[in-house]
């Protein structure tokens, strides 16, 4: 900036202003956080979200609030809301969804091909008629590799299935329960 003569005045005054405002936003109510580094640098309501491989649909993402971090680590946060959970679908070649990921919340890390699916995560696979209860699952895109090495309970129209934990290709072509520890038949 600069000052002519006379203007001695009016810079005092910036100054003053700028103290004022500077002194206002560190209140109880601020609206600027202090401390920056886990702040979303972007977020976006109500997203729909579609991957495609040479001009096919793969899958779809839909999410109430997904958030963008630069810091500590760069990553992507997806957020369920009290009304709708995140959902992956997957397609088959003919645009007919094959199977699909639902969880209250997930995270991506920029850095890697690595997705994190956690609360309550629903893996179902429509061909099959399975659906797969876990507590979190992980997608790793590097490996072509959709897993979970927690317990997992899958279930196939009256036969219930305990296992260890869940695989699958990152297609949700070929799933699986790994080292599966029963099955009980529910009679209607």
């Amino acid at each position: 900036m600069t000052l002519r003569a006379g203007s001695a005045k009016t810079s005092v005054a910036l100054s003053v202003g700028i103290v004022m405002m500077a002194v206002a936003c560190r209140g109880k109510d601020a609206v600027v956080p202090e401390d920056r580094t886990d702040s979303a640098v972007q977020e976006v309501l109500d997203a729909w979200v579609w991957r495609s491989e040479r001009g096919k649909l793969q899958l779809d993402l839909d999410a109430p609030i997904i958030r963008k971090y630069d810091h500590p680590r760069p990553k992507t946060v997806y957020l369920g809301n009290e009304s709708r959970r995140v959902l992956i679908r997957f397609y088959n070649e003919e645009l007919k969804v094959r199977s699909s990921i639902e969880a209250d919340s997930a995270f991506s890390l920029d850095e890697s091909n690595i997705m994190e699916a956690h609360g309550n995560v629903v893996v179902i696979d429509y061909s099959q008629n399975d659906t797969i209860y876990l507590a979190d699952l992980i997608w790793n895109s590097a490996e072509d590799r959709i897993y979970s090495e927690h317990p997992v309970l899958a279930k196939n129209g009256s036969r219930i299935t305990e296992g260890d934990g869940f695989e699958s290709d990152q297609h949700m072509e070929h799933m699986h329960v790994v080292r599966q520890r029963g099955t009980i038949e529910i009679e209607d």
